[in-house]
């Protein structure tokens, strides 16, 4: 019975569990409908948590100078690197607690965290003072409630089986990047509410276009609660001998569960963490620097950076959705480990190429010397936080006159610039390159787990995308503004090669549980 229950459960494509159930006794039919259902509510919980975080990520500078005229650059970067770090040190807790208990209970608590954190972040005018301190802590527990990322991967990696896990991490990664394309058109769209809105003085309310979203993500957040009370069961499959386990009952034998855990390849599992760390930091880097990097090489101003490198980030968040569907195909074809070092080839050539050539120079932003700049050279080339160079860069976005190349980055005299075109065929590459290497990475890592419950790892290997997240803009912040764009680029291609032999190296461990299993047995 539970070998016939394993076959149907592999036959059923991901999204159409009616498929195939002639015949199915009424009882395994209901309970592979549920099992289905469960996973969606995963991918609307991975949704919903990169909208919350990228619906308001747009408004976080005007809101914050907003509420507190004290906040400068400085805190503009603690307040943007505090949700990385909330998120990796909740993405552990949160792995932990859904090994030992019902994954509805760490779901439903960090969501709740991030309910609460988002009306905190649309009343951080309403304290007489310290506001700003307000807005930190908002978005420290808005990153803290997203560590759920680690429960909800680590659920649909043992609710699949081996044939369904790509599909299945492919159609998350998806829903994640959905997340990222929708929330700032959300904010966009809420402009129209416009910086006064309407208030209700009786409970202290502001609702305009910075507080909107904020609450729109708490309204989201109690509407995910719901489904994961009303629809989620837990379900698991165990992908050697066919065992289900609902609701935490395991039904087979449990040994394996038991036993397995000593039998994981922990150099893999360290590999898998590492190239994950790789693939996140490159693409932190890439977000980071895509607004400086483009008014200084196309004297863009500030406004013009924002409203094209928005569309080429539009546009690179659909082609990642294209890729995400036909990695899924391609998975059923090639093995996961070769996609993988496809992804980071295509990557390092896509930062590659950015890389400068040629003999024409940057247009030398010279009006910051005319309206007496309090910026020496020294303090880009040698000050001792990065972010004296943002500051710099936030002030001289907000000038009307200062377009081009800052003269204070001397690098800028002697550095040729990056021409559109290898912009834009590198912006095209990487967005090809990184939805591979994520699903691949994630989808790779839970098969090297295995049967054994794996809370624990995938949040260690989410703490490990957080770390780059937050590792990454400050080494643009360090690196760009004093050296330019070739130290920027050449030590990355330089990180990503080596991932890239890492994985060359690693080729035969990257496997899964039950193939090395097998392996072992012969």
């Amino acid at each position: 019975m539970e070998a016939a229950r394993h076959e149907v459960d592999e036959r059923s494509p991901l999204l159409n569990a009616d498929h195939g159930s002639e015949g199915m006794p009424v009882e395994l039919l209901q309970e592979n409908r549920s099992h289905w259902r469960s996973i969606r509510v995963m991918y609307l919980t991975m949704f919903l948590s990169s909208l919350g975080f990228s619906i308001v990520v747009s408004s976080i500078w005007p809101f914050l100078q907003k509420v507190d005229k004290t906040a400068d650059a400085t805190f503009l970067g603690w307040v943007i690197a505090v949700y990385s770090l909330g998120q990796m040190i909740a993405s552990i807790l949160f792995g932990a607690w859904s090994n030992y208990r019902p994954r509805r209970e760490p779901l439903i608590i960090s969501i709740l965290i991030n309910v609460a954190a988002n009306i905190l972040y649309g009343y951080a005018h309403a304290p007489p003072s310290h506001n700003k301190y307000y807005m930190l802590l908002a978005r420290a527990l808005v990153g803290f409630g997203a560590g759920n990322v680690a429960v909800v991967r680590s659920y649909v990696a043992g609710a699949t089986s081996l044939q369904e896990r790509n599909s299945a991490m492919a159609n998350i990664s998806a829903c994640q990047a959905l997340g990222f394309i929708l929330g700032p058109a959300l904010q966009t769209a809420m402009t129209s509410i416009g910086q006064t809105g309407v208030s209700w003085k009786v409970i202290d309310l502001e609702l305009n276009m910075y507080t909107a979203p904020a609450f729109l993500g708490a309204f989201l957040g109690i509407v995910n609660i719901i489904f994961i009370i009303a629809v989620f069961r837990e379900h698991h499959v165990n992908e050697l001998n066919g065992a289900k386990c609902i609701n935490g009952n395991i039904q087979g034998s449990s040994e394996m569960l038991e036993n397995s855990d000593g039998d994981i390849d922990l150099v893999a599992v360290v590999t898998c963490n590492i190239l994950f760390f790789v693939i996140l930091f490159a693409f932190a880097i890439f977000e980071t620097i895509a607004t400086p990097l483009t008014m200084d090489m196309y004297a863009w101003t500030g406004k013009q950076a924002v409203l094209y490198n928005g569309l080429l980030l539009v546009g690179v968040g659909v082609e990642s959705i294209v890729v995400f569907m036909t990695t899924k195909i391609l998975s059923k074809r090639f093995e996961d480990r070769l996609l993988l070092l496809e992804g980071f080839v295509i990557i390092f050539v896509g930062f590659f190429i950015l890389l400068p050539w040629g003999n024409q120079y940057p247009q030398i932003q010279w009006t910051d010397i005319k309206n007496g700049s309090n910026y020496s050279s020294a303090d880009i080339m040698y000050g001792e936080s990065s972010i004296v160079a943002w500051d710099f860069l936030l002030r001289s976005s907000h000038s009307v006159d200062a377009v081009g190349c800052p003269v204070q980055q001397e690098w800028c005299q002697h550095i040729p610039i990056i021409h559109l075109a290898q912009y834009i065929i590198s912006v095209i590459l990487i967005g090809v390159g990184y939805p591979v290497c994520n699903v691949m990475s994630y989808t790779l890592y839970s098969k090297v787990l295995g049967p054994v419950p794996q809370g624990i790892y995938m949040g260690w290997l989410t703490a490990s995308g957080s770390g780059a997240r937050t590792l990454g803009p400050a080494f643009v912040g360090q690196v760009y503004p004093r050296y330019g764009p070739r130290w920027t680029f050449g030590p990355l291609c330089g990180m990503v090669m080596a991932a890239t032999i890492l994985v060359v190296l690693m080729y035969k461990r990257l496997i899964g549980f039950s193939v090395r299993s097998l392996t072992l047995q012969r």
